[in-house]
């Protein structure tokens, strides 16, 4: 998954979509250790999806903060 498509989600489709990578982890690990794994790559990829997902969500997250914050040398009460 790219970073583009990513940005494109709302926030309940990343957290849908975060689910549903850390249950193909989960999945993964588990073939690598009955060693029924074929391609070993595709663990990595996962893993790198959800930092992608949660890099993301950490930035809206800051965006959202940052918007909700008076700016300094505002007017004081």
């Amino acid at each position: 998954m790219k970073i583009k498509e990513i940005r494109e989600h709302s926030l309940d489709q990343l957290k849908t979509e975060l689910e549903a990578m850390h249950r193909r982890q989960f999945e993964l690990k588990s073939q690598a250790v009955t060693e029924k794994m074929q391609a070993t790559s595709e663990l990595s990829k996962v893993r790198k999806d959800i930092a992608r997902i949660l890099t993301v969500m950490r930035e809206r997250e800051l965006a959202a903060a940052a918007q909700a914050q008076p700016a300094p040398g505002g007017p004081t009460a």
